[in-house]
């Protein structure tokens, strides 16, 4: 009897521990999860193929169109004038912009001045005596001589002989020379070439001018000169006369400028041809940086997308069949800043209008139209 208790007792044993193991076991299992399929929307609209103006985006800073540098051609102190020789002073048309010491070049002037009169008094008994006929023309000139004045021109010679007669006493020689340095004295006062500013002061009153020396800069603040680097594709469709659109960074200001001038050469590292916009208005100043946008063609039966919907530059997502994404290859015929023309898409074929992140060739998804 006790055998069997015993006996009993273990096989109770046994199968209690395998109930409990079993409990313990089903316990610990999680439950496995459930995955519940997501379907992404996506926005579309429908293609609407029309023509697209191509405009050529290109940007630049401005240039006066008439701008020179000033240069001295002579040294000598700086004298004061009427007008300081300031940045921002304006000046009209022929009006002094600066003027140089010239009394030391001035009197050496004078006295070549002097000697030229002495040398054509000298010949004038001469002349008398041997050419009767010339002499009246020589004392008329040489009684219009003044010594304050430009040197007028020598009389015309009548004849070989008059010519080498006064050739051979040196008075071509010295009437050369003074006009060489009237010329020079000339340069001691630099004139205006136009109405303009001054843009660029160098030197103040006072101060020693060097010859060569770099003085200031002066434009004309009427017209400016936009220089722009156009695409080489579309060297044959820029046309000088070609009416350009014109506006500053912010898009506040906008400006209507015309196609002047365009380069024969094409840049053989960028590709690209330079092309100059002239552009007046009061508002302008030299240095601005202008965006412009110059209508080359029209591409027909294209679409104008954003530049991101493009994959790998050949290629754009559509939906066919209202829920099932389309890898459609397409011939970009324009990149602008932040838009491509793009043709190959039939009308009402359904175009994404955002990006979908992870999207693939076949992958289902829900459409919505763009708002």
């Amino acid at each position: 009897m006790r055998k069997i208790i015993l006996a009993i007792l273990g096989v109770l044993t046994i199968l209690g521990a395998i109930f409990l193991g079993n409990y313990l076991v089903d316990k610990n299992q999680k439950p496995k999860p459930k995955f519940k399929k997501q379907i992404k929307t996506v926005f579309i609209e429908n293609v609407l193929n029309t023509d697209i103006p191509i405009i050529l985006s290109a940007s630049g800073n401005l240039t006066a169109k008439n701008k020179i540098e000033l240069y001295s051609e002579v040294s000598g102190i700086l004298k004061s004038s009427n007008k300081l020789f300031k940045a921002g002073t304006k000046y009209n048309n022929s009006e002094i912009l600066l003027s140089i010491n010239s009394d030391e070049f001035y009197a050496s002037l004078q006295s070549q001045k002097s000697n030229l009169n002495n040398l054509i008094t000298a010949i004038l008994p001469d002349l008398r005596l041997d050419y009767p006929t010339e002499f009246s023309k020589w004392e008329t000139y040489l009684k219009g001589f003044d010594m304050d004045k430009t040197t007028p021109k020598l009389p015309k010679f009548s004849t070989d002989k008059e010519k080498y007669f006064i050739s051979g006493r040196g008075i071509l020689t010295a009437y050369y020379n003074v006009k060489n340095l009237e010329v020079r004295l000339s340069k001691y006062k630099i004139r205006a070439p136009f109405s303009g500013i001054l843009t660029e002061a160098l030197v103040s009153p006072g101060s020693l001018v060097r010859v060569g020396q770099k003085l200031g800069e002066y434009i004309d603040p009427r017209v400016y000169e936009l220089e722009v680097s156009i695409n080489a594709a579309f060297a044959d469709l820029l046309k000088v006369g070609n009416a350009v659109s014109l506006s500053n960074l912010d898009k506040t200001k906008n400006y209507v400028g015309k196609v002047v001038r365009v380069n024969g050469k094409v840049d053989q590292v960028t590709q690209t041809i330079k092309a100059f916009v002239d552009v007046k208005h009061q508002d302008l100043k030299e240095g601005m940086f202008l965006e412009a946008n110059l209508v080359a063609k029209s591409e027909t039966n294209a679409i104008e997308i954003p530049r991101k919907l493009l994959v790998d530059n050949v290629a754009v997502y559509t939906v066919k069949k209202d829920s099932i994404l389309s890898l459609v290859t397409i011939n970009p015929v324009y990149f602008g800043a932040e838009s491509v023309v793009i043709k190959g898409l039939k009308n009402n074929d359904k175009i994404l209008t955002q990006i979908l992140p992870g999207a693939f060739d076949g992958m289902i998804v829900k459409t919505n139209k763009k708002k």
